[in-house]
């Protein structure tokens, strides 16, 4: 992930360009990994700064931290948020890169609110503040046919079945921004100030309307962030027609092809949940309806990020 520049190239400019916001303060950084965005931060001029890792990976950021000479400025403290205890009652700031795929799966984002609501001062900052969901449809033929369709005739027998669970499992993937057929609708925006843990099961309605004659194959989701306290707003986002990132796109396949003409409407809603078993995990039901010149199209499906 350090090699994603377009991730820690922002996180850079969000701390280091705006010192006057972080000279002397206190700064926690919830799952810090390496140590790099606590060494931002400390470069930008905090008083001190917390690192707080569970993995091994925590001990790696100790040494980094000593070989760059700011030992006195950042402490790593390696275990899980909720169970340690911070040599301060409060911080000024709050930092992480807690986002996942789908900005949801396998993220942080519990681990962060819980941090903000225990360590935070009342008018501390989060960095980053803001994170927005979008959707958008394409047109992709050539994967489906490949991937889902092929089990439905391998050497003379019916192997449909492997096709319908790999229908269940999102790929994550670099979309071309030429497959995109239809406009991009926002789906969710979450603001990390005052959002809960609960504001992360979400239920929303979209609309997408089609840019051209083609067909729709499956429906692709991509997120922002924004860092909104900086002298000067910055983000980045994960979108198609965006610098590619580590996060790519997620992409939900459908299991019928819709045929849509330039200017006609697939609407429906996305639900989605975090999994009873495992929190990190999610279960997502996409319902979605066209009726055009070529046909009707109504169905839900459900997917499942594991």
């Amino acid at each position: 992930m350090l090699k994603d520049e377009v991730r820690t190239r922002t996180y850079q400019s969000a701390i280091v360009r705006n010192a006057h916001i972080f000279a002397g303060k206190t700064v926690l950084d919830v799952g810090c990994g390496t140590g790099i965005l606590s060494l931002f931060a400390a470069k930008a001029g905090a008083a001190h700064v917390y690192g707080v890792d569970m993995s091994a990976m925590a001990e790696m950021a100790k040494q980094i931290v000593a070989e760059n000479g700011y030992s006195d400025r950042v402490t790593i403290l390696r275990g899980k948020m909720e169970e340690i205890e911070l040599p301060v009652d409060k911080v000024d700031i709050i930092i992480s890169e807690w986002m996942g795929y789908f900005l949801l799966y396998e993220s942080m984002l519990d681990t962060v609110i819980w941090a903000r609501d225990r360590y935070l001062t009342p008018d501390g900052l989060m960095f980053p503040d803001t994170a927005t969901l979008y959707m958008a449809a394409i047109e992709d033929g050539e994967y489906k046919s490949d991937k889902i369709d092929w089990w439905q005739d391998v050497y003379g027998f019916d192997m449909s079945c492997i096709g319908k669970t790999a229908l269940l499992e999102p790929l994550v993937d670099i979309v071309d921004q030429n497959q995109i057929c239809t406009s991009t609708c926002l789906l969710k925006s979450f603001n990390i100030k005052t959002m809960t843990k609960e504001d992360a099961t979400f239920t929303a309605p979209y609309t997408l309307t089609m840019q051209r004659n083609d067909f729709i194959h499956a429906l692709v989701a991509h997120f922002d962030v924004s860092f909104n306290d900086c002298h000067k707003t910055t983000g980045f986002s994960t979108g198609p027609r965006a610098r590619p990132t580590h996060w790519k796109q997620t992409i939900f396949y459908l299991e019928e092809t819709v045929v849509g003409h330039d200017g006609e409407v697939m609407s429906g809603e996305v639900a989605c949940r975090p999994n009873e078993k495992n929190a990190r995990d999610l279960d997502i039901e996409i319902a979605y309806e066209l009726s055009g010149k070529r046909g009707q199209w109504k169905n839900s499906q459900h997917y499942k990020m594991r």
